[in-house]
């Protein structure tokens, strides 16, 4: 049930009980996607094995989804600043399980890749929705602790992930895992329909930025097209490249020209021009290579460089999982209590730097314990990170903007991910192939063996034994230096985050404007109130 309100209306205060009221059915809907995601990312190599895939489409199953929640997640927000909030959270979760139950009877790479897109775009719905619903309903000051318990949920969702989607995938079969999402949307649904009670704010003269919306997923596609390609269609430096980076730019500045001259933009950039949110911006770009980077490879890390079983594999994630979830659960509290937020940002990015560092250090000789020490570093630095960069940007805009804004951030922080996966996915198939191409030849084995163009099929069962340890050696060495590249590029959030002048928090959910003089008793006893404390 949802009621009418008009655009002018103050926003409703909410107490602490409806805010959980309201929080329990949009982190069962998180809680539903993200645990989705989560099992299947353990299920994987598995998958495209068994699909007969090769490590190139590996990459590509994953960028599908990505790029999907990159382009969509501003559109959404945008959409949840002009609609029903809950209309379109159910609709998000709806389109997730339709993705689902495609992939589960997926037979073919290109169909997995379909599905895994419907599953980004759904994904790019919930984040943005989620976020929107948040910014709506709760103070900066106080959203510290809800964002703090919104990544507790993720992380509980990507801890019991792995580990379920390796019995799941050594048990049931790999399509399970995909299905299982079915029964726990249907709850988020209920959920949301009996606790989710928002005002749609009546705005006359709606429009949608169709142009806008086409232009930024064309300039969002083309750099992970790029990378995709290079290296093994085309060399680096060729003609090639050089088509892509002309119509990149081309696209990104009738993008810019769109956004900044429609009414109701996509991407809001006017909004998006203070110094905290340009910073903030640059630094979720850097941790969006930080963070999808380790989750996507660290699984193929233990699974095809380490040779274990699913199940395994998801247990030996647990040491960054749990440092994130303990860490963006306490960091959010510390927040909410202080009103600062860039003390626990520059300790998360000094911790997200060290351990990124540390695990681009491993190969095949790396003892595990060692690799659990700088999983759990980097998980630190993730969990203080990912909520706070929004919640310092959603500090800066009104509560009429907070859709989009919080949806520009995560825009930029999944536009990052997915060409920075894009890019160490390119480099981790070349490092790859060439480790395992010296290997074989000094084994006097043709390098055709185990695939062509520069690409490796995942699948080895049916391979000598000897064959079989040189695949799992060539992948554990060529994670290092991805690794290694990932630091690199958290070293630009840690300098955005030391820029970054922090401004403390409010207590308000409306952005306080300019104070006026109201007249209160005599002359004397004028006193200045708020126009936005006004209004309420």
């Amino acid at each position: 049930m949802s009621t009418t309100a008009p655009a002018s209306a103050a926003p409703k205060t909410y107490s602490h009980s409806e805010v959980l009221s309201v929080m329990t059915g949009l982190l069962a809907a998180l809680f539903t996607a993200m645990i989705s995601t989560t099992i299947v990312s353990t299920a994987l190599p598995t998958i495209m094995a068994s699909l007969n895939g090769t490590q190139r489409q590996y990459t590509w199953v994953i960028t599908a989804s990505l790029l999907a929640m990159t382009v969509s997640t501003p559109i959404w927000g945008k959409l949840s600043d002009l609609f029903n909030k809950k209309v379109l959270t159910q609709l998000a979760i709806i389109m997730f399980v339709a993705g689902s139950i495609a992939a589960g009877f997926a037979h073919e790479v290109w169909l997995m890749m379909v599905a895994r897109a419907v599953q980004g775009l759904a994904m790019g719905g919930l984040i943005a929705t989620t976020q929107s619903v948040m910014g709506s309903i709760v103070s900066p000051r106080e959203r510290g602790r809800y964002s703090g318990y919104m990544g507790a949920v993720m992380a509980v969702a990507t801890v019991s992930g792995p580990l379920l989607g390796g019995v799941i995938t050594d048990n049931l079969g790999w399509r399970w895992t995909f299905f299982v999402c079915v029964p726990l949307a249907i709850v988020a649904l209920v959920l949301l329909q009996w606790k989710l009670d928002l005002p749609t704010i009546r705005r006359d003269n709606v429009r949608i930025d169709y142009l806008g919306a086409v232009l930024l997923s064309i300039a969002a596609a083309l750099p992970m097209l790029w990378v995709t390609f290079a290296g093994s269609s085309y060399d680096w430096l060729s003609w090639q490249t050089v088509a892509f980076a002309v119509a990149f730019a081309i696209a990104a500045s009738l993008t810019v020209f769109v956004e900044l001259r429609v009414p109701e933009p996509m991407l809001p950039l006017r909004v998006l021009n203070n110094r905290t949110t340009i910073l903030m911006i640059i630094a979720s770009l850097a941790v969006g290579v930080a963070m999808f980077g380790p989750g996507v490879f660290l699984t193929q890390y233990f699974q095809l460089g380490g040779g274990y079983s699913p199940t395994i594999a998801g247990l030996m994630t647990f040491p960054m999982i749990i440092s994130q979830m303990l860490s963006a659960t306490i960091g959010g509290q510390i927040v909410s209590r202080t009103g600062r937020w860039k003390p626990i940002m520059v300790f998360g990015a000094t911790a997200l730097l060290v351990g990124l560092g540390g695990l681009g250090t491993i190969s095949h000789t790396t003892p595990y314990w060692q690799v659990a020490i700088f999983m759990a570093i980097a998980g630190i630095g993730v969990g203080a990170l990912i909520q706070n960069i929004v919640l310092a940007v959603q500090n800066t805009v009104d509560v009429t903007e907070i859709g989009a804004t919080s949806a520009a951030v995560s825009f930029f922080r999944s536009l990052g991910g997915a060409v920075g996966v894009s890019v160490l996915g390119a480099v981790l198939t070349n490092l790859v192939f060439g480790n395992l191409k010296d290997a074989l030849r000094a084994m006097n084995i043709p390098d055709s063996a185990m695939g062509s163009g520069g690409d490796t099929n995942l699948d080895i069962t049916k391979l000598p034994a000897a064959i079989q340890e040189a695949f799992h050696h060539a992948y554990s060495d060529a994670f290092g230096p991805v690794f290694a590249i990932s630091a690199a590029v958290a070293i630009i959030t840690f300098i955005a985050v030391l820029l970054t002048k922090e401004v403390p928090l409010r207590l308000t959910i409306a952005k306080e404007t300019e104070p006026v003089k109201i007249v209160q008793g005599t002359a004397e006893d004028a006193v200045e109130i708020p126009v936005g404390n006004a209004t309420r």
